[in-house]
């Protein structure tokens, strides 16, 4: 059996006969007047159609050909006695992958199969590389993630996923524009990281020659804006973060976030079962979600459990009580729970870790964790009757935090000696604390309006609509390590 590049060498030197013959392998003038789509309903019509050619059999007077494009595929048909001698014996210089144009009449064959029957075409581009054997395919799964061109071709499964990938954005887009809101875009390059608790990326720019950031959240840019004057903003983009790589995290990922004035977190929790329900009728037809062996009803209302009910239920430890790093430790050792997160510093970073490790497995959801401590969500309003906790929901589904939601911290003071906390953190070892970002404290000074917010994550919500137990297979092009 042939090797890959063997195979290779075959297809370029088929590509030197064409030249030979006049024909350019890569033509920049095409002729394409309908979609495979339209043309399997033009029945006894002249058209002229482009796609790949997936498939190739036949030999001597007649050849056959399954022709692909974006919207379908047909059968093609060549007959020697329908086409010119010269051009007929071209066939032989075609191979799978390649890119042609057909024209001709629409009919069907003798078995039924809706079919065009050629009487010209010309190869638009040749597929040097052979594609993937169509039975085994792409079984490597990184190579599939590396490949992502290839895989695309190979999968019609995975087509399918990016589809309703674009198909959620394109519905968020329609949703927020017609709820009111403007959409905005905000600085990816940032002289001060923030917006969450995270390790950035670093960058330089020569000419100014500072270090810059790669964002991690939008919500100190969009805040800003409200400061400014609007009231609705949003904005669908990247953000980054200097993070591992695991089934649920991707170093570069993709949020919605958006900023409301007026509005609190209980406005936006019936909000957000309001637009989730109309996203998911839409696009998948139904509230009952299947996602890795279980069905998830998000018929509304959903269910609400407070941050401190939902970690004493299931670890046990009560922290309006363990309400310090000593006490919450001390309590945590005597449960007999050893953390995994060896490395946590701080009340908020080892109770998250308690959380994460007892009690978000648990949260099947979809549920809103309300009233999450401030230690560790400081951009938050605390709330009146407990400044301990803070005015905040977190949407889970599967276990996942979809969605990070709260009444936005407007008081400058609070919030700079929130951060002074944070970054007394970083020198004790914490490497994902916040900065201190001296003019978004400038900005408040000037006066924001109460206002709430919220962030979504679209990878993981796509990945549930999906049925996708990674964000790989969600993600276009995921990050991955160099290829040998």
């Amino acid at each position: 059996m042939a090797t890959s590049d063997e195979l290779t060498k075959i297809r370029v030197s088929k590509l030197e006969a064409l030249r030979k013959r006049g024909i350019d392998p890569y033509p920049a003038i095409v002729r394409r007047e309908h979609t495979i789509k339209e043309v399997r309903k033009m029945d006894g019509r002249s058209v002229s159609v482009c796609g790949r050619i997936m498939g190739l059999r036949g030999h001597g007077k007649i050849m056959f050909a399954d022709l692909v494009d974006e919207s379908g595929k047909i059968q093609v048909v060549f007959k020697a006695d329908e086409i010119a001698e010269e051009i007929f014996g071209l066939l032989q210089f075609f191979d799978l992958g390649d890119f042609m144009a057909t024209q001709g009449k629409v009919g069907k064959t003798q078995a039924g199969e809706v079919s065009l029957f050629v009487t010209g075409f010309q190869l638009l581009s040749k597929s040097l590389r052979p594609l993937p054997d169509q039975w085994s395919g792409l079984k490597d799964i990184e190579e599939r993630y590396r490949q992502r061109y290839v895989d695309l071709v190979m999968n019609e499964d995975v087509r399918k996923i990016f589809l309703k990938r674009s198909q959620v954005i394109s519905f968020l887009h329609k949703f927020f524009d017609e709820y009111g809101f403007i959409e905005v875009e905000t600085p990816i390059l940032q002289p001060v990281y923030g917006g969450a608790s995270a390790k950035p990326f670093v960058t330089h720019h020569n000419t100014l020659d500072i270090d810059l950031y790669l964002r991690i959240s939008d919500e100190l840019y969009l805040k800003r804006l409200i400061v400014g004057g609007f009231e609705k903003v949003y904005e669908i983009g990247h953000d980054f973060r200097n993070e591992g790589v695991d089934r649920a995290h991707n170093p570069e990922f993709t949020m919605l976030e958006f900023y409301w004035a007026y509005a609190d977190y209980e406005k936006l929790m019936e909000f957000t079962e309001g637009m989730f329900a109309a996203l998911i009728k839409e696009v998948q037809g139904a509230l009952m979600v299947e996602y890795q062996g279980v069905t998830y009803n998000f018929t509304p209302p959903w269910p609400r459990i407070s941050y401190r009910d939902a970690v004493l239920k299931h670890s046990g430890v009560d922290i309006d009580k363990a309400d310090s790093e000593e006490k919450l430790k001390k309590v945590i050792k005597e449960k007999g729970i050893t953390l995994k997160d060896k490395k946590a510093v701080g009340f908020g970073a080892v109770l998250d870790a308690l959380y994460k490790q007892t009690t978000r497995p648990h949260l099947s959801g979809p549920l809103f964790l309300t009233d999450r401590p401030t230690a560790f969500v400081s951009l938050a309003k605390r709330l009146p009757e407990d400044p301990r906790k803070t005015a905040s929901f977190q949407l889970l589904v599967a276990g996942e935090e979809l969605i990070n939601a709260y009444n936005e911290l407007n008081d400058p003071i609070d919030q700079a000696e929130r951060w002074k906390e944070s970054e007394k953190l970083g020198k004790k070892g914490k490497t994902d604390h916040e900065a201190f970002d001296a003019d978004y404290i400038r900005a408040l000074e000037y006066g924001m309006p109460p206002t709430a917010g919220w962030g979504l994550g679209i990878d993981r919500l796509v990945a549930i609509l999906t049925n996708q137990h990674t964000l790989k297979d969600v993600i276009l092009f995921p990050i991955l390590r160099p290829e040998k």
